[in-house]
């Protein structure tokens, strides 16, 4: 399931997340490529070590998962902390997979659901465009500053490109508790349908019967 997850970021928070990036460190992203993503990664990363990670991901991540759709969709049992690119003209990032598992030796998680939440507007660069490759073709995804997108970690997808100014993303990964992809849709669609009932009438059969069904469903398939 590709989702778009708008505005999890204000016009406000943007400008302060440009900042504190304005005075960060970059270093080559291929520092943190896996195996397979090293032979087409180009582009820079905020190093690791720089100290104004903890505000960024303070403000970035403190809005995502606090996200009402992420939070519905992803069904999150643990989300990492993300990788802040930059790509500047020339720059891409060619037909990759995400790595299955990441993370630290004692701290390694499942890599489920991809999300790009983009830092900086479209106007301000020409190509960039994230590419997903769906069982629908391939699905291209340029967003306004403050907006994300979350699909499955396993589907190839690139970065085209920057052919004129500068992309600025942070990127992260989620472990679900509930693994299948497909599974998850179903329980993602099963919620609005929930929700949609509530709102019309919570103490309703119908509604308690499609709550009932959702509630029980991520019992069934929920890992923890």
């Amino acid at each position: 399931m590709l989702l778009t997850l708008p505005s999890v970021l204000s016009s406000e928070e943007i400008s302060v997340a440009q900042d504190l990036l304005g005075k960060g460190r970059f270093v080559d992203g291929k520092l943190s490529a896996g195996q397979e993503a090293v032979r087409v990664k180009n582009n820079t990363e905020l190093q690791a070590q720089d100290e104004l990670m903890t505000p960024l991901n303070n403000l970035v991540m403190g809005k995502l998962v606090r996200n009402p759709v992420y939070q519905a969709a992803a069904l999150p049992a643990g989300v990492a902390a993300p990788f802040y690119a930059r790509y500047t003209e020339g720059m891409r990032y060619g037909n990759h997979v995400d790595d299955p598992v990441m993370g630290q030796a004692n701290q390694r998680y499942r890599s489920d659901i991809s999300i790009t939440i983009f830092l900086n507007a479209p106007e301000d660069y020409d190509g960039g465009e994230l590419v997903i490759v769906s069982n629908f073709g391939e699905q291209s995804v340029k967003l306004n500053a403050g907006d994300a997108v979350m699909y499955p970690s396993s589907s190839t997808h690139r970065v085209n490109e920057v052919t004129r100014g500068e992309r600025l993303v942070a990127v992260t990964w989620c472990q679900s508790m509930v693994r299948d992809a497909a599974q998850r849709e179903l329980l993602y669609n099963l919620s609005l349908a929930r929700d949609e009932l509530i709102a019309r009438d919570a103490t309703a059969g119908a509604t308690q019967r499609v709550s009932n069904a959702y509630t029980n469903l991520v019992r069934m398939w929920a890992e923890l």
